[in-house]
């Protein structure tokens, strides 16, 4: 009795405890990327709930059907040969299991990568994010801006991160409007997303980077149209330029607010993408070197 009341009690303590509790930002998408990824997260829980229920189930009743009797000492079990078609289902149901999240998995992948659909004929607003110890630098080539530790997008707009890091790798995450993605420090990796939603979305760095990775967030702010329009004509009215010496500084480790610029840091340290990619398999003066050798060997 003193067992069940205690059980009860705690039952009623953690329903107490979840109720007081945010609701995760991961199972409230924003985007038709988050979307996705919270349907996946949907189907893997209800999956794994039935065959939890399924599997307890079965081990109560096994447990009491076969439990220990008062039999004889001179009783003896009946032999019982194995069942083909238990069996079966013992080894057909894990494995359809693991086909069908399978598939699951690799469709919402090759969905979460791409523009979302509905959105591929409109021209994605491209972003670079590049993360220092322990902030998040973004550049608009296109509006010639640049902004330290918060984004802004328009809403029912394709959006195309290009991330890197001037330090250690960090991995880029707007739990309501997309997945996680590595930010690397030698190469650009892409994440595209769309918010559909006008807001402010919590985003961070989800990948540990030192002592200063507790506090390496920033606010993603999704705007009208017209609104993220006004606000880059308002930058382009108030903000001051960003030079090299200053962004030298911000990239030294430590925390930083928000602040905003006019220009951006690709002008004089370009991201390592195209002619400035870290992974180089010759540059141009061996390429012809080598035109050149092909030329003396066919004379």
């Amino acid at each position: 009795m003193k067992l069940k009341l205690a059980f009860i009690s705690f039952a009623i303590l953690l329903t107490t405890f979840l109720a007081g509790c945010e609701p995760l930002l991961v199972l409230d998408p924003k985007g038709p990327q988050a979307e996705t990824t919270a349907n996946v997260i949907w189907i893997s829980i209800i999956t794994m709930a039935v065959i939890v229920i399924v599997v307890i189930s079965l081990l109560i009743f096994m447990i009491y059907k076969y439990r220990a009797s008062k039999q004889g000492e001179d009783y003896e079990p009946p032999h019982i040969e194995g069942n083909p078609l238990v069996e079966t289902i013992i080894v057909a149901i894990p494995v359809l299991i693991v086909i069908f999240l399978s598939i699951v998995s690799v469709k919402s992948t090759y969905e979460v990568e791409t523009v979302p659909e509905g959105y591929e004929n409109q021209e994605p607003l491209v972003i670079y994010a590049a993360s220092s110890n322990w902030k998040w630098h973004f550049s608009y080539p296109e509006q010639d801006i640049e902004t330290l530790n918060y984004v802004f997008i328009p809403t029912n707009r394709p959006v195309e991160f290009r991330l890197y890091s001037y330090g250690p790798i960090t991995s880029f995450w707007i739990p309501q409007l997309a997945g996680q993605k590595y930010a690397m420090a030698d190469m650009v990796t892409k994440i595209n997303l769309v918010a559909e939603t006008p807001g402010d979305y919590v985003g961070r760095n989800a990948n540990f980077s030192g002592e200063g990775f507790a506090e390496n967030t920033f606010t993603a702010t999704a705007l009208s149209n017209e609104e993220f329009d006004k606000w880059i004509d308002e930058i382009h009215s108030t903000a001051e330029p960003l030079t090299e010496e200053q962004f030298n500084k911000l990239l030294k480790p430590g925390h930083l607010g928000q602040m905003t610029f006019t220009g951006t840091h690709l002008d004089f340290a370009p991201a390592p993408e195209g002619e400035h990619a870290g992974h180089h398999h010759g540059d141009e003066s061996e390429d012809e070197t080598n035109t050149e050798h092909e030329d003396h060997s066919n004379h």
